[in-house]
């Protein structure tokens, strides 16, 4: 099933279920107000869900309205976890190697973790805010799941259960952690099950189009670079502490393989340019607009799109 969360003036929003196609949606009123209030009883609520997602794409929902993703907060607004688990380690060393300096043997041995703020995550088209001192502005595509509770130690293979819901995501970028912008969603939130065939041993076999300023920036295989899958992620994370249902973990920048691939974001970029004495690609400025968006191997979008505009707080 396919759910997202609509703007109502609160904290949470409204949580909705949406069509496969992505044009009609149904409030999940009288059965959840809020996503939290599904992983938190998942068992008990998400089977009513599913019959109302069956009946949406019917055509029988009774109080179905067009889905409007302008509408959408993030699907999970405010997350007591969320973290990015680097995924994509062949990207983090030619980074590392353009500026001259020699990956550390951990990056392949144990994907590192970078926890975040997860209160005020941005919806798909709201607009970012970066501080107005802030000049190295990047982006950082990425796929993530929410999580049921999974308890500390959980291995890998186990892990993979805890999965409740798949994520297109974009982790902003500033000069250093303190200047970073909260992280943006695309609009709907999957569940593993309706994606089929793309969801491979945790694994995401999609395309994810970064666009900026309406000009393709890269169009990556996110499954391609991949290292470690989502169960080892989760592992990771919950290797020294449980997670609560709700937690978010991110794969990181997505990132090619092999570099004639294209770069995932623009510190990738500027180190493979700044390597071949080329002038680099500058960093985001105010009024740049971003778009991400995953497309399954049918050409469907299963998320919607992620489309922000930069600005600088004050502006």
């Amino acid at each position: 099933m396919k759910l997202a969360t609509l703007k109502d003036g609160s904290r949470d929003g409204q949580l909705a279920v949406v069509s496969r196609d992505l044009t009609q949606a149904h409030f999940a009123t009288g059965i959840a107000t809020r996503l939290q209030q599904v992983l938190d009883d998942w068992n008990f609520v998400s089977p009513q869900l599913e019959d109302l997602y069956t009946a949406l794409n019917q055509g029988k929902a009774r109080h179905a309205f067009t889905f409007d993703t302008r509408q959408c907060m993030a699907p999970l607004p405010r997350a007591a976890h969320w973290v990015q688990v680097g995924a994509y380690p062949d990207a983090a060393e030619r980074v590392l190697r353009a500026l001259g300096v020699e990956p550390p043997a951990t990056l392949r041995e144990a994907p590192p973790v970078l926890a975040a703020a997860g209160d005020g995550l941005l919806g798909a088209h709201d607009e970012v805010e970066f501080a107005a001192a802030a000049t190295r502005r990047d982006f950082g595509p990425q796929l993530a799941v929410v999580t049921g509770d999974v308890a500390a130690g959980t291995p890998a293979d186990r892990a993979l259960d805890g999965v409740r819901l798949v994520l297109l995501a974009n982790a902003w970028r500033g000069d250093d952690g303190d200047a970073a912008p909260p992280a943006a969603f695309a609009p709907v939130a999957v569940t593993p099950e309706e994606l089929g065939e793309a969801w491979r041993g945790g694994k995401l076999a999609l395309t994810v189009e970064t666009r900026l300023d309406g000009r393709r920036f890269a169009r990556l295989d996110a499954a391609a670079g991949m290292r470690w899958h989502f169960g080892r992620l989760i592992a990771r994370v919950a290797s020294t502490r449980g997670l609560g249902a709700g937690a978010i973990v991110g794969s990181g920048t997505i990132g090619a393989k092999d570099a004639a691939d294209g770069a995932g974001c623009l510190a990738e970029r500027r180190a493979a340019l700044a390597a071949e004495g080329t002038e680099p690609t500058p960093w985001l400025a105010p009024g740049a607009v971003l778009r991400v968006e995953a497309f399954a191997a049918d050409g469907s979008s299963p998320f919607g799109a992620i489309e922000q505009r930069v600005s600088e707080i004050g502006e």
